[in-house]
C-alpha cells in the first residue's frame, strides 16, 4: 500500500508540473501578443503622426501624389511584363559562345577546286575600326542611327520621330532600329516580322549594350550585316562593288555602301545602279542634316557619283553557298571544345556548270511559260545518287529574294509522295502485279476522289502508280494497318522518315496522297533509296573540309553520315520499274530522255497550287517545284508539264559527258556514253558542257591527293625513327590506295 500510495504521489507530481508548464507558457505567449498589440498601435499611431505632416489636400493631391502613386503600380507591373519578355530574349544568349560563332570564316570551293565565294567573317583579315574612313563611320551612322553614341541600346527619339515620319507618309519610309538593334537581328534573330522578333531585338540590344562597348558594337555591326551579293561586311562588299579595301574607298563610295544596309537587294549597284546611287544621295543629304559634314563637303560626290565593277556576268551560287554555309554551322557545333579553328577552306559537290544550267532551265521556263500558267517561283535540287548535291537553285532572282524555296519553303508534294506509300506496300506483302480494286472509300467524313473523278476498277500496283490514281494509296494505308488506317500511316511515315523527309509528316487521312508539306530538298534525297537498292543517301554540301593552314580536318567518305537501309534491294528494283513507266507511258512523257532510261513521279496539289517532278536515272537524282509564295492558284499547271519538261532539261545537261550507270532493275542503259550535244545556233541555244574533267576524272585525281595526305602525314610520324617497319607500312597503304582508284565511289490532292 505504501509502495502503491508513493506511485500515485509520484504520478499526480509530474501531471502537475507539466500542467504548470503549459499554463506559464500560454500565459507567456498571451502577454507577449498583448503586448505585440499594444507595440503595434503604438508604432502605426507613431507613423500616422509622423505621416501627417505629409499629407496633401486638394489639387496639389490630384495632380501630383495620385498620379504619382498610379505610376508605381502600374510601373510594377510593367517591370513584371518586361520580365517576362525579357526571358524568351535572353535565352538566345544561352549558349557562352555566341560571339565566336559567328565568327566562322569560310572559303568555298566547287568540286573542281575552284573558288567560289565565301561566307562568314575573316576575323584575321578584317578591318579595326580605326582602319575605316571617317566618312564612312559618319555615313553609317547619318543613316542608321545618328544618335548611337548617347542611348542605351533603343534609341527612344528616333523611334518617336520614325513612326511620326510613317504615320506622315502613310507607310514606312524610315525605320527605327538603332544599330544596337539590327546587330542583335543579324547575331540571334531571323528576318522574320513579328512583335515577338521585335520585342526579343529591344532586350538583345539592351544586353549588348551592357556586355560590349560601343565601339565594339559599331565594328561588329560593319563586319556582319549583309550587303548584297552575296557578301557580308563593309570591307567585303567594298572589294566586291569597287574592287578595293574599305580602307580605301571615296566619300561617294563610302555613300553608296552606307545606303545598302536598309536594303541590299533593292539597292545594290550591280543590280541597280541609279537606284543605289538614289540612295546614295539620300546618304549625302543625312550627312549634310545631322551637322557630320556641310554641303561643300559633300558637292564632290554628288557631281560624281560611285560606279560599280560590273558583275553582271559573275553569278554566284549564293543559294547553294547560303545553305552549305548552313550546314558548315551544324558541323562547326560538333566539333570539340579544344579545337578553336574559326577559319576553313570548304570543297563542295557543287557543279559550276551543271549549277549554271539548272539556273537557265529555271529562269526559261518561268520566262516562256510563268505568264500563261499563273507560276511566279520555282526551286530545283539536283544530286549525284550518293546525296552530292551537285546544283541548287532555291527561286528565280537571289537579289531579289534571298527565301531559299529549295531547302526553307514547306510545300504540299501531292502525288509524288506516293513512292514512299507503294515501297511500304511492297515491304508488306504486295507485289507490283497485286490487284487492287479503284472503288470508293471514304475515312470517317474524308473520301478522296482521283484526278479525273470516277473510278476505274480492278488494276495492278503498276498501273495505279502509271495513272496516278488518289484512292490506291489510301486504300493501301488501310490495307497496311489491317483496317486500321492509323496504323498504316504510321508505316508510311516511317518510311519516309528513314529516306530522309525530316518535316512534321502530321497524321492526315490525305497523308498518303502527299497532303503534308516537305521541302524540295529533302523530297529528292528520299528519292535516292530508289537507285541505290533501298539505301537512302543524305544530301550533303560539303566534301572536304580544311583549315586555313591546308590541313584535312573531315571528309564525307570517311567522316559523313552513312546510308541508311530503308526498303530492301527487290523493293527498290520493283519501285524503279514501276517509276520508270511513269516517264515512258504516265504523266511524266516529258520528262523522257534521249537514250537515258529514267524513272520518276510527278505531282500536282488541290487547286494547282504547287506543281512536282522528282525522278532519277543511274547518274542522278533531281527534284523540281513551281508554284507561287503566297500559294495563289496556278493556270492549271500539273507535274507533268512544266516541272517534268524542265527537269528534262537540266538533266538533259547533266548527262553530257559522262559514263552512264543503270538504273538497278531496268537493265543496262541504251548507249555506252552520252555525247556531248553541239550547240544550236542563237542566243536561247542550249550550250553543251565545256571540256572539264569528268566525275571518274576528277575522283582519280582526289584520291591521289589524298594519297598524299595520307603519306604525308605517315612520313612525319615516323620521320623520328624511320625504320623498315613503317617504310612498308606507308607503302602498303599506297598500295592499297591505288587499287581502291580503279572502283567507283560508290486538303485533296490532284492525282498527276
Amino acid at each position: 500500500m505504501r509502495d502503491l500510495f508513493h506511485d500515485n504521489e509520484n504520478g499526480d507530481s509530474w501531471k502537475s508540473r507539466l500542467r504548470r508548464f503549459f499554463l506559464d507558457l500560454d500565459s507567456r505567449i498571451d502577454f507577449g501578443l498583448y503586448q505585440a498589440k499594444t507595440w503595434g498601435r503604438e508604432l502605426y499611431e507613431r507613423f500616422t503622426v509622423f505621416m501627417d505632416r505629409f499629407h496633401v489636400a486638394g489639387w496639389r493631391r490630384w495632380y501630383f501624389v495620385e498620379p504619382l502613386s498610379e505610376g508605381l503600380t502600374i510601373g510594377t507591373g510593367g517591370m513584371l511584363l518586361m520580365l517576362a519578355l525579357a526571358i524568351p530574349a535572353f535565352r538566345e544568349t544561352s549558349d557562352d559562345d555566341w560571339l565566336k560563332k559567328s565568327e566562322l570564316a569560310v572559303t568555298f570551293l566547287d568540286r573542281y577546286g575552284n573558288e567560289l565565294g565565301s561566307r562568314g567573317i575573316k576575323h584575321n583579315d578584317s578591318l579595326r575600326l580605326d582602319e575605316f574612313p571617317d566618312h564612312l563611320i559618319k555615313a553609317t551612322l547619318a543613316t542608321e542611327d545618328r544618335r548611337f553614341y548617347e542611348h542605351f541600346g533603343i534609341d527612344i527619339p528616333g523611334l518617336f520621330r520614325a513612326m511620326l515620319t510613317n504615320a506622315r507618309a502613310g507607310g514606312v519610309v524610315q525605320g527605327g532600329s538603332s544599330i544596337s538593334q539590327q546587330l542583335a537581328k543579324n547575331l540571334f534573330l531571323s528576318n522574320e516580322r513579328t512583335i515577338e522578333r521585335k520585342v526579343k531585338e529591344a532586350f538583345l540590344a539592351m544586353w549588348l549594350e551592357v556586355r560590349l562597348p560601343k565601339n565594339e558594337i559599331l565594328k561588329l555591326y560593319l563586319d556582319r550585316a549583309y550587303m548584297g551579293g552575296g557578301t557580308f561586311g563593309v570591307d567585303a562588299a567594298a572589294q566586291y562593288y569597287f574592287n578595293k579595301s574599305a580602307r580605301d574607298v571615296s566619300l561617294a563610295e563610302a555613300a553608296m555602301l552606307a545606303g545598302l544596309f536598309k536594303a541590299p537587294s533593292r539597292f545594290a549597284p550591280h543590280i541597280n545602279l541609279p537606284a543605289a546611287r538614289a540612295r546614295a544621295n539620300v546618304v549625302l543629304d543625312n550627312l549634310v542634316e545631322a551637322g557630320f559634314m556641310t554641303e561643300g563637303q559633300v558637292f564632290g560626290a554628288r557631281r560624281n557619283p560611285a560606279n560599280a565593277v560590273d558583275r553582271r556576268d559573275e553569278r554566284s551560287p549564293n543559294y547553294y553557298l547560303d545553305w552549305a554555309f548552313d550546314e558548315v554551322k551544324k558541323w562547326a557545333e560538333t566539333l570539340p571544345k579544344s579545337v578553336h579553328e574559326r577559319v576553313f577552306v570548304i570543297r563542295l559537290a557543287l557543279d559550276v556548270d551543271m549549277q549554271k544550267n539548272a539556273e537557265k532551265a529555271l529562269e526559261n521556263s518561268l520566262r516562256q511559260y510563268g505568264r500563261e500558267y499563273r507560276a511566279k517561283q520555282g526551286a530545283a535540287v539536283l544530286m549525284d545518287i550518293d546525296g552530292a548535291v551537285r546544283a541548287m537553285v532555291g527561286g528565280r532572282d537571289y537579289s531579289e529574294s534571298q527565301f531559299n524555296r529549295a531547302t526553307d519553303a514547306l510545300r504540299q508534294p501531292g502525288s509524288s509522295f506516293k513512292p514512299y506509300v507503294y515501297a511500304t506496300a511492297l515491304m508488306n506483302g504486295f507485289k507490283p502485279t497485286s490487284v487492287v480494286v479503284d472503288s470508293p472509300v471514304c475515312i470517317g467524313n474524308w473520301c478522296p476522289k482521283n484526278y479525273g473523278g470516277g473510278h476505274s476498277g480492278a488494276m495492278t500496283l503498276t498501273q495505279a502508280i502509271i495513272r496516278s490514281v488518289n484512292i490506291i494509296p489510301v486504300k493501301l494505308s488501310i490495307a497496311l494497318g489491317n483496317g486500321n488506317p492509323k496504323i498504316g500511316r504510321a508505316k508510311i511515315r516511317e518510311t519516309a522518315r528513314k529516306a530522309g523527309i525530316r518535316s512534321p509528316l502530321p497524321d492526315t487521312p490525305s497523308m498518303p496522297i502527299g497532303a503534308d508539306e516537305v521541302t524540295v530538298l529533302d523530297h529528292t534525297a528520299g528519292y535516292t533509296m530508289f537507285p541505290n537498292l533501298g539505301r537512302a543517301m543524305a544530301a550533303h554540301a560539303m566534301l572536304e573540309v580544311r583549315s586555313g593552314a591546308g590541313e584535312l580536318i573531315w571528309r564525307w567518305d570517311r567522316d559523313g553520315k552513312k546510308p541508311v537501309q530503308v526498303i530492301t534491294s527487290q523493293v527498290a528494283m520493283d519501285m524503279n520499274l514501276m517509276m520508270s513507266k511513269v516517264v515512258e507511258e504516265g504523266t511524266a512523257r516529258r520528262a523522257i530522255l534521249d537514250g537515258i532510261k529514267a524513272a520518276g513521279k510527278t505531282g500536282t496539289t488541290n487547286a494547282y497550287r504547287d506543281a512536282w517532278f522528282v525522278g532519277f536515272t543511274g547518274n542522278f537524282v533531281c527534284g523540281v517545284w513551281f508554284g507561287n509564295d503566297d500559294y495563289t492558284t496556278m493556270n492549271q499547271m500539273t507535274g507533268g508539264s512544266l516541272p517534268a519538261q524542265t527537269w528534262h532539261d537540266i538533266m538533259a545537261f547533266a548527262h553530257q559527258g559522262v559514263e552512264l550507270k543503270p538504273i538497278a532493275g531496268l537493265g543496262p542503259q541504251a548507249t555506252g556514253r552520252q555525247q556531248v550535244a553541239e550547240g544550236k545556233k542563237g542566243d536561247d541555244a542550249p550550250v553543251g558542257r565545256p571540256s572539264v574533267l569528268t566525275k571518274k576524272g576528277a575522283d582519280a585525281l582526289v584520291r591521289v591527293e589524298r594519297l598524299l595526305d595520307d603519306a604525308t602525314r605517315a612520313l612525319a610520324a615516323s620521320a623520328s625513327q624511320p625504320t623498315k617497319a613503317s617504310i612498308e607500312g606507308v607503302s602498303r597503304r599506297q598500295g592499297s590506295l591505288a587499287s581502291a582508284s580503279d572502283q567507283q565511289p560508290a486538303g485533296q490532292i490532284r492525282g498527276n
